[in-house]
């Protein structure tokens, strides 16, 4: 066994860090199933034990945001929102907040194309895809009248959330895999290894690049799942893709993405996927199911807006 292959075992088993992949030459990687995708972490640096602290340190960071944050945990913090009746502020903890404030803003400048108050369709959405069957009319109704980006209202001087109508869930399916690459990617360079990078499912957050690199090599996948439509080098950015390309259901001869329109309570039935580059992942993450949503001119319009550049395909 490689000298570096070994070392990166040893280090995973010692401090019960992920399991560790095949390492990229002169670097570190390790891996684990979280949020319902699979996380990769990418280190280049001398010191091998550092690597492993930081690495522990940056998957125990997605641990916390995961159990506070998941709506498939039913005890979780956020869950624990709507179990009080409307109108009743919830505290949460700061961990809590600091993600619905900027899932919060994200759907305050797309409009609300991408809304974290989406939990009620993208339930009834999980149910029709077990079913294989659409909701029906006053179901749907219902749901639709229980989200609105506006209708959650929170308090930064109490760190309290408050549900303003009945039957309100929260989903930040769209934006917590960014924000825990983004915070992963944050503590990593706090320990001392900057050159890292952070895969989380369709969301990849850069550091500095590998030694000797200009930065790192990404491939964006739009239509076509067996080839590129892109490859980008890219350094201190984030990636993100959303799109149908895995993640949908056909009824009725008709195929609906996982990707819920606010507008009508069902998954997108055109072909679509978008690649957002930003400054972090959770603008992109945001983005990109956003543009998803959006006509191209708007999705166009919002993302340079917030300065990040889009590729959308579509048919």
């Amino acid at each position: 066994m490689p000298t570096r292959r070994r070392t990166l075992l040893l280090i995973a088993a010692a401090l019960g860090l992920p399991r560790a992949g095949a390492a990229p030459e002169g670097g570190y990687r390790f891996q684990r199933g979280l949020m319902g995708t699979r996380f990769m972490v990418t280190c280049y640096h001398e010191e091998g034990e550092l690597v492993g602290k930081a690495v522990a340190a940056a998957f125990a960071e997605a641990d916390r945001i995961n159990e506070a944050a998941s709506d498939y945990i039913a005890d979780s913090e956020l869950l624990s929102i709507g179990k009080v009746p409307p109108g009743t502020p919830v505290r949460v903890s700061p961990l809590l907040f600091g993600l619905l404030e900027e899932a919060w803003a994200q759907a305050e400048k797309t409009g609300g194309l991408f809304d974290p108050t989406v939990g009620p369709l993208t339930r009834l959405w999980r149910e029709s895809r077990r079913r294989k069957a659409l909701p029906d009319a006053a179901t749907l109704a219902k749901a639709k009248a229980a989200i609105g980006w506006k209708k959650l209202v929170l308090d930064p001087a109490e760190s309290t959330a408050t549900f303003t109508v009945p039957d309100m869930r929260l989903d930040l399916g769209g934006i917590a895999k960014g924000q825990a690459a983004d915070r992963m990617l944050a503590i990593l360079g706090k320990h001392g290894v900057p050159c890292s990078s952070v895969t989380a499912g369709g969301d990849v957050r850069m550091g500095d690049p590998p030694p000797g690199k200009e930065g790192w090599n990404i491939g964006v996948r739009n239509r076509d799942v067996d080839r590129n439509a892109a490859e980008l080098v890219l350094r201190n950015k984030a990636v993100s893709t959303s799109g149908d390309l895995r993640q949908f259901i056909e009824i009725g001869g008709v195929r609906y993405s996982h990707i819920v329109d606010p507008a009508t309570g069902l998954g997108l039935t055109r072909p679509v996927s978008a690649t957002i580059i930003a400054v972090n992942a959770a603008t992109s993450d945001a983005l990109a199911t956003a543009c998803c949503i959006a006509d191209r001119e708007t999705g166009r319009k919002l993302a340079a807006a917030q300065g990040a550049e889009v590729f959308l395909a579509e048919g």
